[in-house]
């Protein structure tokens, strides 16, 4: 069994988006969760509500949340991955849709592996060069503005998405309970970053789903030591690359399992 947690959505309608068509090809259960979006969604949708506030606030002028709500999202997240490998669920891939998350994302990348800011920006969703420009000068003024102690929890309470530290609570759950911890994108690569620095051993549990074409993803995977699986030329971000990964996890598994070695076929060695 397996299972892909969404942490943050807007309007999502069922069909509509790659995740969903993947997870009915592969086999995955996909379980909806409501971090913060800002809107009220009614009930009876099959979305778990787990929203800390509607959106977190502006982080150009100071944290973009309390030290509570990002212990409150460590602990939801965890809560998630509790529930998904009760049901009998071993193998766990986190995805997001969450608008302007590349940049938070960034953020966390440049102050938790020192690469330059400059390096760790992209085009998002599509941005031009132009626009490229305007958010590296807009996030090294929220930069500068920051006014934290340097700790890790610090810069993920002042820089992240609910969205974002949720997936690190579930991440570090995960590796708790040993589950597969399928890594996608270029925010969810940041996510795990987040995750190792506070927990290490966390990145026993991962493997590297793919890699995206976002400005950075190349740069963060070589900071961990990462080697995706898949490179695609893939911007979609909500788990869709972790899950095009899985065949090929399940391939390997059952080649290690199922195939005979030279050994067993009495095959001299000739390499």
């Amino acid at each position: 069994p397996k299972e892909v947690t969404w942490q943050q959505l807007g309007h999502f309608a069922k069909g509509g988006a790659g995740i969903n068509f993947l997870c009915n090809q592969h086999g995955f259960k996909l379980v909806l969760v409501d971090a913060g979006v800002d809107y009220d969604i009614p009930a009876g949708h099959g979305i778990i509500d787990m929203k800390v506030r509607r959106s977190t606030r502006n982080f150009h002028y100071g944290p973009a949340m309390t030290t509570e709500e990002m212990e409150l999202c460590l602990q939801r997240g965890a809560e998630v991955v509790s529930d998904v490998h009760a049901s009998g669920c071993n193998v766990v891939s986190f995805g997001e849709m969450g608008s302007g998350n590349t940049s938070p994302s960034s953020m966390w990348m440049h102050l938790f592996t020192g690469i330059p800011l400059a390096d760790c920006i992209g085009a998002g969703a599509g941005l031009d060069n132009d626009g490229i420009r305007h958010k590296y000068e807009v996030l090294k003024e929220s930069l500068d503005n920051y006014r934290g102690d340097g700790s890790v929890t610090d810069i993920m309470a002042w820089f992240g998405g609910y969205e974002l530290v949720m997936a690190v609570g579930g991440m570090l759950r995960a590796a708790e309970l040993g589950m597969l911890i399928i890594v996608d994108g270029f925010i969810m690569t940041n996510c795990i970053l987040a995750a190792s620095k506070l927990y290490p051993e966390v990145l026993d549990y991962a493997v590297f789903g793919h890699q995206g074409d976002e400005s950075g993803h190349k740069l963060v995977l070589q900071a961990l030591g990462a080697h995706p699986i898949l490179h695609l030329s893939l911007r979609l971000g909500e788990g869709s690359g972790a899950v095009c990964a899985y065949p090929i996890l399940q391939s390997a598994v059952k080649m290690i399992n199922d195939m005979d070695t030279f050994a067993d076929v009495a095959v001299t060695k000739y390499f």
